[in-house]
Order: structure tokens, then C-alpha cells, then sequence
């Protein structure tokens, strides 16, 4: 499996809960290529990896969930290399925001640059207190480049996210909650606790309306509204034709707890 050889992540699978673990504490988990080669090996081998039920994305060390791309590989990009980057960077996290199975950021610190479009690419933002949030790009120069103009206008609305974008402000983890940019604060000490029973939790329901839930709020933001309720319509009629279905109403009827099998 990809989980083995390697270096700058470190993977972790807990009772059906993958912590994949971006370990540069030097450098402050600053994502060089390997780095993002790393996070998109591990994801695709846990795509279908039917012992991972969820995905929990953090920093190693203290300081840092990802500070920001790696400075010294980009001063080397001209405008061939640099769009290359950029693509080849919102196609891996592209691929973590269509993940089929929940995938949390527990933000253990400063979520910058590449870390800020990281977390944002995740699926629900859980942060510390002691987190820090940002797209500070502008002041070297360049622009978010892995998606983050996109998404951030996507989940606060074009107006603060360009005031983020164009300040290059850090927002800290009380008004990151409160502009919607995390779902939960909680302190530090409490982060992957949280993480993990928000992730058992999801695993409680059903799998396939987990799946079919990721795919239509993920494809439906880039529908207008009647083609996504066609999508949500079309994934609900699929589903009442599922085993899981007939378990979960029959369970709900009979008051016990459902037995999913994801079929």
C-alpha cells in the first residue's frame, strides 16, 4: 500500500479512521512536491481501502498544521513550471475535496498558503484555539495557486475572501469560527479527540448516503440550483433501492441501532 515509504507524511489507521499526519516540523510542514506527491499517494491507495472509513488531516509538532508551500522550490518556477505547479497542486486536492469518504482538518496551528487551501480542500475544519489562518501569497508576489481564490470566495462569499486574499490578514481561530471559515474551535489538547469522534460519528451512518452526500453538495456548488436538486433527486432514488436503506428505516421502526453494510 502507499501508506509505506513515506517521508513527509506519516499514516496512522485507527478502528477505520486514517490520520494522515503531514510531519515536516522543521520547516513548519511547509508542502514541497514530494510532500503533495505524499498526501495524493496516500489518498488514492484509501480510496478504496475498505478499512479506512474516514480521513483526519493534521500538522506534526507543535506549531504548525502546514505553514505554506515550500518557498525555496517555488523561487526556482518561471511561468511554465510555476502553472504547472499550480495545476498539478488543485489536482491533488481536488482529489482530496472529492474524496468519497469524510475527511476532517484537525488545525493544529498555523494553516497558511498551501496549508490554509489544504484545509479548506478538506471536507469539515476543526481548529485549536491556537490556530492561524490565511492566504498570505500577495505578499510574495503570487497568488493562491491550489484552488484557494476558488474556494474561499466559494465558502465565505467573494467579498471577504478577497479581503482576506488581497490583505494577506491572518485570522485567528475565534474569528476564523466566526466567519465560517472553520466549523468548531476547541483547545489544543482536545483537537484530535474532537476529530476523532466527529469521525466515528459519521461512520454511524449510513456509507453510501455518506458517499452520495460528498457528491452532492460537491457537484451541486458548481450547478445551477435545479441541475443539483436533479443530482440530489437522482442519489435519493438510487438510495431507497440500497440494502442500507431498507436496514436504516427497518431499524429506525424496530427502535434499534442500524447495521450498515454499505450495500
Amino acid at each position: 500500500m502507499a501508506y509505506e515509504n513515506l517521508e513527509n507524511v506519516k499514516v496512522e489507521i485507527r478502528e477505520r479512521v486514517l490520520v494522515l499526519t503531514i510531519d515536516r516540523p522543521k520547516v513548519l510542514n511547509a508542502l514541497n512536491a514530494q510532500t503533495m506527491e505524499e498526501i495524493h499517494r496516500v489518498f488514492t491507495d484509501a480510496r478504496d481501502d475498505e478499512s479506512v472509513g474516514a480521513v483526519i488531516v493534521t500538522g506534526g509538532g507543535e506549531k504548525a498544521f502546514v505553514a505554506g508551500a515550500d518557498i525555496n522550490e517555488l523561487a526556482k518556477k518561471n511561468s511554465i513550471t510555476g502553472k504547472e505547479t499550480s495545476e498539478r497542486g488543485q489536482y491533488i486536492l481536488s482529489r482530496v475535496e472529492r474524496f468519497p469518504k469524510p475527511v476532517i482538518a484537525a488545525i493544529n496551528g498555523f494553516a497558511l498558503g498551501g496549508g490554509c487551501e489544504l484545509a479548506l480542500a478538506c471536507h469539515i475544519r476543526i481548529a485549536s484555539d491556537t490556530a492561524q489562518i490565511g492566504l498570505p501569497e500577495l505578499t510574495l508576489g503570487i497568488i493562491p495557486g491550489y484552488g484557494g481564490t476558488q474556494r474561499m470566495a466559494r465558502l465565505l462569499g467573494k467579498g471577504k475572501a478577497l479581503e482576506l486574499i488581497l490583505t494577506s490578514d491572518r485570522v485567528k481561530a475565534d474569528e476564523a469560527e466566526r466567519i465560517g471559515l472553520v466549523n468548531r474551535v476547541v483547545p489544543l489538547a482536545e483537537l484530535m479527540a474532537t476529530a476523532e469522534a466527529m469521525a466515528r460519528k459519521i461512520l454511524e451512518r449510513g456509507p453510501l448516503a455518506v458517499r452520495a452526500s460528498i457528491e452532492a453538495v460537491n457537484s451541486g456548488l458548481d450547478m445551477a440550483q435545479a441541475d443539483g436538486e436533479f443530482l440530489e433527486a437522482t442519489l435519493f432514488g438510487l438510495l431507497c433501492a440500497s440494502e442500507d436503506t431498507k436496514e436504516g428505516m427497518n431499524a429506525f421502526l424496530e427502535k434499534r441501532k442500524a447495521n450498515f453494510q454499505g450495500k
